[in-house]
């Protein structure tokens, strides 16, 4: 089993390259097998959630190739079968985005119901309503949602809550449906509107995407494209808070700055420096930072994946701080984690209340979900002493050479998988 070794105490100093937003790729790869024509995605991350997903789009008869590590060829025309594995994508969350693609082009589809890290409810209620309004009969037998329809029509629906996945299914359904559509209290994430211009890219009639109403004219055919998927935010708010973390100095290149906003808003509030370039931040920290109260909201609030991450900056800060965690009910399994390196953390209900220590210790930790192992991470480089972290696999879901690019910052991490690797680390760190 693989672990993450790490030695904390040095400020990470330098410049990381982000990569394309796993969360928008997971939707355009679903995207591209409604044509029946080539499309080409480049700036695709090389993770283990997108990996499984071109397995299980491969696995119903697309054609998908690798040009290299970062861009494929997907060809949708010859898909056999509308029944997707329960093995190709048990772990992912994703999977249900095949529902609405192979819905919109075959009028029916047959999907697990999905995995992914367990970190609270995430019904697929919405999902269901959206179909059913599009025309669709959706049931959930033997562990799978079956969706059938013997003709999609346009739609006015309106979702109870600002779904991501929600909005992104039904988006996709509704491009090969006949009519208009409108999807009100729609989800504005920036994957979101990755996933709208793509579709757009392919033929697709969507306007609205980024706002709360989204419309959408339905077209008979989508055709070929060749797309480059968005910078992954996510991953380049997890670099700002290692810079944080670590009294460091970090230049992340490849972004977006706009969508960074929100933690940008938070850094700056604690006390770190943040500088705005026009595809890149600079985030640097000196001394500890300061207390917040941070609330997660849908985008353009602070985002839910992003929470963890600032929990480990603000083990270290100076006072109280309190997380109220919105979105998800079960996303503060981490912090019995981050209490073994002398975290003192509080958590009641849906809140967390930080009490800021002067500095964290090494210990033996195991990753919750994939953003509390990236947290654990930060909170390790940070940290006296000696980590190991075990669980690592939920961190390679979705972020690519994560232990490469943190050594190439000066942080001291290795991916090990022995006793004897680890020993060796730790005799050649001292």
């Amino acid at each position: 089993m693989e672990q993450y070794v790490i030695k904390g105490g040095n400020p990470l100093v330098g410049e990381v390259t982000i990569g394309g937003a796993k969360n928008a790729a997971l939707g355009i790869i679903t995207a591209a097998i409604m044509a029946d024509e080539p499309v080409l995605l480049e700036n695709m991350p090389d993770v283990s959630d997108i990996s499984a997903l071109l397995g299980a789009v491969s696995n119903i008869g697309a054609s998908v190739t690798k040009r290299d590590r970062h861009t494929v060829l997907i060809n949708g025309s010859t898909i056999s079968d509308i029944n997707v594995e329960y093995e190709s994508i048990k772990k992912i969350r994703a999977s249900y985005y095949l529902l609405g693609a192979l819905l919109g082009k075959f009028k029916r589809a047959v999907v697990p119901l999905p995995g992914g890290c367990n970190i609270g409810s995430r019904p697929i209620d919405q999902h269901i309503k959206g179909f059913e309004a599009l025309g669709a009969d959706v049931k959930i037998q033997y562990g799978s949602v079956i969706a059938v329809a013997e003709n999609l029509h346009g739609a006015h629906i309106y979702l109870d809550m600002a779904s991501v996945g929600a909005t992104i299914n039904i988006m996709m359904a509704a491009t090969l449906a006949s009519g208009n559509t409108i999807i009100e209290n729609a989800a504005r994430e920036p994957h979101v509107v990755d996933v709208a211009n793509f579709l757009n890219s392919m033929g697709a009639n969507i306007k609205g995407a980024g706002t709360e109403v989204i419309r959408i004219k339905g077209v008979e055919k989508l055709h070929r494209s060749e797309y480059s998927i968005v910078p992954d935010m996510i991953e380049a708010g997890t670099y700002m808070m290692a810079a944080a973390a670590t009294k460091g100095d970090i230049l992340i290149k490849n972004v977006i700055p706009k969508h960074l906003e929100a933690i940008t808003a938070k850094l700056q509030e604690i006390g770190c420096q943040v500088e705005e370039f026009d595809d890149s931040v600079r985030v640097s920290a000196k001394g500890r930072v300061g207390r917040t109260n941070i609330k997660t909201q849908p985008y353009p609030g602070y985002p839910t994946d992003m929470q963890p991450q600032m929990a480990a900056v603000l083990t270290t800060a100076v006072g109280p701080s309190i997380i109220t965690e919105s979105i998800f009910e079960n996303r503060f399994k981490y912090a019995d984690e981050l209490a073994r390196m002398g975290a003192r953390i509080k958590v009641e209900g849906t809140t967390a209340i930080i009490e800021g220590v002067e500095g964290l210790t090494g210990a033996r930790v195991s990753a919750t979900d994939l953003r509390a192992g990236a947290a654990l991470v930060i909170a390790a480089l940070s940290a006296e002493g000696f980590s190991v972290i075990d669980e690592i696999g939920y961190i390679q879901r979705g972020y690519e050479d994560f232990e490469v690019k943190l050594a190439s910052l000066g942080g001291q991490i290795k991916k090990i998988r022995t006793e004897r690797e680890l020993q060796r680390f730790i005799f050649r760190a001292g």
